[in-house]
């Protein structure tokens, strides 16, 4: 297909990675396609399973010209296509670029970093062969995922032939400060690629941090929190830390397969604590660290020589490059050394692996292991951290886990460490070792709690609702002006419909903004067209405000009117009881009040509203330079932990909001749009948390923003008084020619 002739389809996923989900082999009898059971071919199938999908990637081998074909078609019937690299592209792209300069550079060793242009170079093509195979198979309706560092420039290469695609991209791995990435030649060009996504997923808040500020500075963009427009599109940068398949691992370790393996483990221990570490070859992994480590811990503690076994299982990696080929040898020899000066005849310290293990084998390792080594120099997240949790169902183990690792930033129950702290790394293998066992049972019961609820499937699906949200979100220059015209054509819908429903915020909307939040009390002449509009018969009213129910129920809980209060979390239909939405949690909030306090003495003016499941921080009072300030600075103390805890913050008309960001008022909408069907739809409101009502309209509904050309609504109104003329106006000439009514500015409806 050629640019710009996208066509219209049923909307699907295209996943692009650099691997395929299967590896191709090629011998004298023929073809063969060996499945792949890695973390993102599992964390896709539930994708998979609910979207039509097709995933573009390489097979894993070079392949001959007269196989091309034959690859091709034996691929798409498991809804794969592949992209063919040859022998010099494989070199140049991703054994070049990929692993000897990004790779080094994004984990913080730039001394291991090479910067060969003709590498980049091939990075590029490459790059662009896998753009082409997009284009080849895109539709406009299809949703791109764009993985990893070995394609950053593809979404700009996508965005560039067919700005309408929804194009999402993740890096697994970290994404380096702004000082370290300043190193890379093609720093710009790697930032521009990366610019192409509606959203870039991170592991972390740090690499959201890191990926902004370099942006900031690079490409003079202004990043505000974590979105930044970019011309009609919002860029959304967001931390999406990504798991296993607890089901699968945790019903793995209960097979009998499994269970086998473990009681020959036990027996084979003789009693011994069983530590244990798993890691791919890697300079990253603090291997040689780990090392050390251990032996102090021997030196330091003689009394666990002959009690403690330690299984190190080290899957090779390209050991025929020079720097993995030396970390091998200096690895080698520092095992050797701690075996020769420790082991007896019955005893050695180091069970040694360098090889992969069968899964039954490397989950009866989990199962049984009193404490696991998780202790990389930097790592995007680490995934055995979270297969170790999900297993260990045998012993109630300690994760001794490095506070480089993505992972720390969730587990917070680990034991976190500095893996360049010798010192300190040996004194914490003593306390896991000697940790009592109640407190060993509680600290793996909340980690697998974390490891069970965000698994696989929940970091897929997060990904995909960010990516349809903010790419609903992307907003013409401006909502159209309000004027006589428009109001006549509204008005003749109005006249002829049977069935109305009418969505009005509150605050901004039908009232003006004040100082004090309680003087926003509506005035008689509100309260009497509010009822007037109500009690039409054809009319259903809902006022859906950020307010409180109980502020609600005081100011308008006597008119006939549907009641939203605070974006959705409650609601209340007319004559009938409040509910609210009982999948929302409340108990994080007093832990973050606790915080804003001290922000809130420290500038006059602001205030802390507690509502039932947000927090809402006012500075309409305060000095303006001095709120924008603290607004950064409550970001800055917040927003890590707020992310981590799946928490959003909002910035709003002189408030900033701590919520969580499943309330919100679209999915209140829809509630509301669903109970019955209706030929006349209208929406007000006037700030950014309305966005999302006005994007959960149906087409043909009549949205209306209030103060602000930027919207998604279809209108906008100077003020609260002329949306108030406008409702007026409808009511009037809602009524029959021999109806006859007075206006609503007066006592009779």
């Amino acid at each position: 297909m050629k640019e710009g002739d996208i066509h219209h389809a049923p909307r699907r996923i295209i996943n692009v990675s650099n691997r395929l989900p299967v590896k191709l082999a090629q011998a004298e009898e023929g073809l063969s396609y060996t499945t792949s059971e890695g973390g993102l071919a599992t964390g896709l199938s539930a994708l998979f399973a609910r979207y039509e999908s097709l995933w573009i990637g390489w097979p894993g081998a070079e392949v001959a010209a007269e196989n091309m074909a034959q690859v091709s078609v034996d691929l798409r019937s498991q809804k794969l296509a592949p992209v063919f690299l040859n022998a010099e592209e494989i070199e140049g792209y991703y054994e070049g670029f990929s692993n000897e300069t990004i790779w080094p550079l994004f984990h913080y060793f730039p001394s291991k970093s090479g910067f060969d242009a003709h590498f980049y170079e091939c990075y590029e093509q490459v790059n662009r062969k896998f753009a082409d195979a997009v284009i080849q198979e895109a539709k406009t309706n299809d949703i791109i995922w764009i993985h990893d560092y070995q394609l950053m420039l593809v979404p700009q290469m996508l965005r560039a032939a067919f700005p309408e695609l929804t194009i999402g991209f993740f890096l697994h791995i970290p994404f380096p400060a702004y000082p370290v990435f300043m190193a890379l030649p093609w720093r710009k060009d790697i930032l521009e690629g990366l610019m192409g996504a509606d959203v870039l997923g991170f592991q972390t808040y740090d690499d959201v941090h890191n990926f902004t500020d370099s942006a900031n500075r690079v490409l003079e963009v202004n990043f505000v929190g974590n979105e930044v427009k970019a011309g009609e599109r919002t860029v959304l940068a967001h931390a999406f830390p990504i798991s296993i398949d607890y089901r699968k691992f945790q019903e793995l370790s209960e097979s009998k397969e499994v269970l086998s393996a473990s009681k020959t483990l036990h027996t084979l221990l003789r009693g011994n604590k069983l530590a244990i570490s798993v890691d791919r070859l890697d300079y990253s992994k603090g291997i040689i660290q780990r090392l050390q480590a251990y032996e102090l811990f021997l030196n330091l503690h003689p009394e666990w020589l002959g009690k403690i076994s330690y299984f190190h299982l080290v899957v090779p990696s390209r050991d025929q490059v020079r720097n993995y080929r030396e970390l091998k040898e200096e690895m080698d020899k520092l095992i050797s050394s701690i075996n020769g000066r420790h082991a007896t005849f019955d005893w050695l310290p180091i069970h040694h692996f360098y090889r992969s293990l069968p899964p039954e084998q490397l989950v009866a390792m989990y199962r049984e292991a009193d404490i696991a080594w998780v202790t990389p120099l930097r790592d995007g997240m680490n995934l055995v951290s979270k297969e170790f949790v999900a297993c260990n169902s045998g012993r109630n183990g300690v994760l001794v886990l490095s506070e480089m690792a993505g992972a720390s930033r969730e587990l917070n129950d680990a034991l976190v460490v500095n893996p360049n702290d010798t010192e300190a790394f040996a004194q914490i293998i003593f306390e896991a070792l000697n940790m009592p066992a109640e407190e060993r049972k509680q600290r793996m019961k909340h980690m697998r709690q974390i490891v069970k609820q965000a698994d696989i499937f929940k970091w897929a699906d997060d990904f995909m609702e960010a990516l349809e949200e903010v790419k609903s979100r992307v907003l013409p220059p401006s909502a159209r002006p309000f004027n006589s015209i428009v109001l006549e054509r509204i008005e003749a819908k109005y006249c002829c419909a049977e069935h109305r429903l009418l969505l009005l915020d509150y605050d901004g909307t039908l009232v003006p903004f004040y100082d004090q939040p309680d003087a926003a009390r509506p005035d008689d002449a509100l309260l009497h067209l509010l009822a007037c509009i109500a009690g039409e018969p054809a009319n259903r009213l809902a006022i859906i405000s950020g307010r409180d129910r109980h502020t609600l129920e005081r100011w308008l809980g006597h008119l006939p009117l549907d009641l939203i209060a605070e974006h959705g979390a409650w609601y209340r239909v007319q004559g009938g009881e409040w509910e609210s939405r009982h999948d929302a949690d409340g108990s994080w909030k007093t832990k973050y009040i606790h915080k804003l306090n001290g922000f809130t003495r420290a500038t006059p003016g602001a205030l802390i509203e507690e509502k039932s499941y947000s927090i809402v921080w006012h500075y309409r009072q305060c000095d303006p330079f001095l709120a924008q300030r603290r607004v950064a600075e409550i970001r800055n103390a917040l927003e890590k932990n707020a992310q981590a805890e799946g928490l959003q913050l909002l910035d709003g008309n002189k408030v900033l909001e701590i919520r969580n960001p499943a309330i919100n008022k679209g999915r209140a909408t829809r509630r509301w749009l669903h109970s019955e069907p209706y030929d006349f739809i209208l929406a007000a409101g006037d700030d950014t948390t309305d966005e999302d009502m006005f994007k959960a309209l149906p087409t043909g509904s009549v949205s209306l923003r209030v103060g602000s050309k930027r919207s998604a609504a279809s209108f906008f109104v100077k003020d609260y008084k002329a949306l108030r003329r406008i409702l007026e106006q409808l009511h009037h000439s809602g009524f029959p020619p021999n109806h006859h009514s007075s206006p609503v500015n007066i006592t009779a409806c």
